[in-house]
């Protein structure tokens, strides 16, 4: 059978991503020990209080019909979460969506708001569902660079000389992931005076928002002054407190776009299972001690990785927040040609077992670059690291 396939199916891509996948399987059918550092899954559990709350939820048989919409105690208990953490006051029955995760938003946010002629600035490089969630819209996309000399933040004046007409979202992402930066206080100010200038929504990815490192506090977009007429916030349960297979976050700000979002997932979805709502509400009202926790380990792990890394001849810039390290490709003297993104993280996984995600996974600009994720043990991270001392010693050798 000739199977039809969209256009907007066909501009998915999965490339490097399945490719990676095949390469960790074969190497584990060799017997290879693979230390797994590609995919951002948290390895640490939720907390305690999480889990009890789950299993005793699921033993109510009342919870097992379809929930259609987030409980009322979850969108309050976001709503004090925001509050109490970074000083945003939402009205949390209309300024607030419950969601299957973060993705899950953002996924269907463009189709929410877009029509086939209006664009959206996606950060290069960025997470890939940016990229997906205008092609699945239909808009069009244009790429919006983060580079090193800016901070890895958009050049908002050279966008502004830009025709911006058609452009309908802007989507951003810090803490970043692939790209580990923070935005600060300034930036966010004015992002939200040029939201408003050039007419633009702009959608914040706050997923990694409690994964700060070095004393420095989260920063939310919805905390500046005027935010809330053009941002919507994402957030998740899943980095914050260990939840990622449990699917549930949500998104908060503008009513007008939450209830525009929350019009379209009404067709598509019945709700989030409710012990998991339950055990999501008893996370976001836990101590803000098991979130200090987890800061702790994130960042002795990449304190780790790197100290490691820097031992091996490897100068990685130390990530300033989230579970990753963007790691630029050592450019070894005498290398007849440098790696490709690709070409390292293949070589390195063949040679030692060590997965990394190549950069360009993440657009044109992630070329160069690899992402690693702190997601394994301290000693699994410091194993890591000597394997790809070893793999750099021999490169060296070998010129």
């Amino acid at each position: 059978m000739n199977v039809p396939v969209s256009r907007r199916v066909h501009q998915l891509t999965t490339g490097i991503f399945s490719e990676l996948a095949e390469k960790k399987r074969a190497a584990k059918a060799l017997g290879q020990d693979v230390i797994d550092l590609s995919i951002g899954s948290p390895d640490l559990p939720p907390p305690a209080e999480v889990q009890k709350a789950l299993v005793e939820n699921v033993k109510d048989g009342s919870q097992f019909g379809y929930t259609l919409r987030g409980l009322p105690e979850f969108h309050e208990a976001a709503a004090d979460f925001y509050y109490r953490r970074y000083g945003v006051q939402v009205m949390a029955e209309t300024e607030v969506l419950q969601l299957m995760g973060s993705q899950d938003g953002l996924a269907h946010l463009a189709t929410a708001l877009l029509n086939p002629e209006d664009a959206v600035l996606v950060p290069n490089p960025g997470y890939p569902i940016y990229e997906a969630s205008v092609h699945i819209s239909g808009a069009q996309l244009i790429p919006m660079p983060l580079q090193k000399e800016n901070g890895f933040l958009p050049d908002l004046k050279s966008l502004a000389e830009q025709d911006l007409s058609r452009v309908k979202l802007m989507i951003l992402n810090y803490p970043g992931n692939p790209v580990t930066a923070l935005a600060n206080r300034e930036f966010f100010v004015e992002l939200v005076a040029f939201a408003r200038r050039h007419n633009i929504v702009v959608a914040h990815d706050f997923a990694y928002s409690e994964l700060v490192f070095d004393g420095k506090r989260p920063l939310s977009l919805l905390s500046i002054p005027g935010a809330k007429e053009v941002a919507v916030e994402f957030n998740s349960l899943s980095k914050t407190f260990n939840m990622a297979g449990c699917r549930i976050g949500y998104v908060m700000g503008n009513q007008h776009i939450i209830g525009l979002l929350g019009r379209l997932k009404s067709h598509i979805d019945y709700g989030i299972f409710e012990p998991i709502q339950r055990a999501g509400i008893a996370a976001l009202r836990s101590s803000h001690t098991v979130l200090d926790r987890l800061v702790q380990q994130y960042e002795q792990r990449r304190n780790t990785l790197i100290g490691g890394l820097h031992e091996a001849g490897w100068p990685v810039p130390r990530s300033e927040a989230t579970m990753f390290v963007w790691a630029p490709i050592p450019n070894l003297v005498g290398r007849q040609a440098p790696w490709t993104s690709r070409e390292f993280s293949f070589d390195l996984l063949e040679t030692t077992g060590v997965a990394v995600t190549p950069g360009n996974a993440f657009g044109s600009l992630g070329e160069g670059y690899v992402r690693i994720a702190l997601v394994q043990p301290e000693q699994r991270l410091a194993e890591a690291a000597a394997r790809i001392n070893l793999f750099l010693d021999r490169a060296r050798a070998a010129k």
